[in-house]
């Protein structure tokens, strides 16, 4: 046995071992509240089991080993249901970002060790309602105050923002320069006076997201995680990761499997899907673009690891994968007609593709729109010109509202 098998063997029984107390079972008929309070538990004893950042440096609370152990963990744990899914964004983005460009390294590493915990969790507060897929066309502004800032305007679409302690945000620091260069990156204390959080009840009846209001929010310069005016380079290293974080929470490969154990269960015409012409095709390419994808998502990573950010790479990676997804869970769906409706938000989603798809736009969106993905791969690998846009380089305070 490899030492991969021998880990996959440790992690699947370690699993198992956690399905009665974590597992769907016992997460039925929970509120949100008391679903996220098993979800701290269940954070709480994967940290304590060294499953937790698992390929974070050990000075941070992680295992210090490799993506691909921290692949094959999700692997198997995605396949029970755990209340884990407050925790994506936490430890997806702000505080990998956090490691990486936080100054204080002490309060660093408290927050890190305490968000692996479970104990705390951190949002990203990035989209604006006048934003659109334009990060850099942002509003909310952060002026001088003292020795440190104050903060006034709204961010929109900020999942877990409600349940959040802390949150990393860009913002309008000089109104007068290309809107590029007058962004400067923070993190903000989601407690603190004026900020307020409101969620938004989605289509499929949950409320993860929120709109947060800011008004004369004030934090110190220690709070700032970029050079001012820099901030732009560093959200674009959020967004990076994002690309690659909606990428896991599709499920990209789990999907695809879980999709074939579906197709052999369902019947057409008296005969297992799977052995239909027009499901096999749809297996075939999928598996041809997910192998397409890991050569792909190997040289980002191995991009990222030395500090570099990658930029077509997350895109490619990003758009192929969810558009994947949601196809998936179309045509599962034209598979199982009325059999798949009404979901359940604890369903996984070989049980519940219905909530897959109609899940499936938060994906699209996440980490940039299918335009600025598509952008994005037209400039960096295609080698084509910017796509035209008729503010680029006037001065934010001209911009047409």
């Amino acid at each position: 046995m490899s030492d991969l098998e021998a880990f996959r063997a440790k992690v699947a029984a370690w699993c198992e071992s956690m399905v009665p107390a974590f597992g769907k079972a016992a997460r039925k008929g929970l509120s949100v509240e008391e679903d996220l309070a098993l979800g701290r538990r269940y954070q709480k004893a994967k940290f304590d089991a060294g499953f937790a950042g698992i390929n974070w440096p050990t000075e941070y609370g992680g295992q210090g080993l490799g993506h691909i152990e921290k692949i094959t963990f999700e692997g198997e744990e995605m396949k029970h249901g755990f209340p884990n899914v407050y925790f994506g964004i936490s430890l997806g983005m702000p505080v990998p970002v956090l490691m990486q460009f936080g100054s204080d390294r002490e309060f660093v590493k408290e927050r890190v060790v305490k968000a692996l915990k479970g104990e705390e969790i951190w949002c990203q507060l990035f989209s604006e309602p006048s934003g659109g897929t334009d990060l850099a066309g942002l509003r909310t502004r952060a002026e001088p105050d003292g020795n440190g800032w104050k903060i006034n305007g709204q961010k929109v679409w900020t999942s877990w923002a409600q349940y959040s302690d802390y949150g990393v945000i860009v913002v309008r620091t000089d109104p007068t320069v290309a809107k590029h260069k007058g962004l400067t990156y923070f993190w903000v204390d989601m407690k603190a006076p004026g900020v307020t959080v409101r969620p938004i009840k989605l289509a499929g009846g949950d409320s993860h997201v929120n709109e947060v209001f800011f008004d004369d929010v004030k934090i110190s310069d220690d709070h700032r995680m970029s050079p001012v005016g820099g901030g732009f380079a560093v959200a674009l290293t959020t967004l990076m990761i994002e690309r690659y974080v909606a990428t896991d929470s599709a499920g990209f490969g789990p999907h695809l499997d879980l999709f074939v154990d579906l197709a052999k269960d369902v019947k057409i015409n008296g005969k297992p899907a799977i052995e239909d012409g027009r499901i096999r095709q749809q297996i075939a390419r999928n598996y041809a673009m997910r192998a397409g994808l890991d050569s792909i998502n190997r040289r980002a990573r191995l991009m990222m690891q030395a500090g570099m950010t990658p930029g077509p790479e997350g895109s490619l990676n990003k758009l192929v994968a969810v558009r994947s997804r949601q196809k998936l869970s179309e045509l599962a769906l034209d598979l199982q007609g009325t059999d798949a409706f009404p979901f359940d938000e604890h369903a996984s989603p070989k049980d519940d593709w219905a909530s897959s798809w109609i899940n499936a736009p938060t994906g699209r969106i996440a980490g940039g729109s299918d335009e600025t993905l598509l952008n994005t791969i037209a400039e960096r690998i295609l080698g084509l010109p910017q796509d035209h846009r008729p503010d680029k380089g006037i001065p934010f305070n001209q911009i047409p509202a």
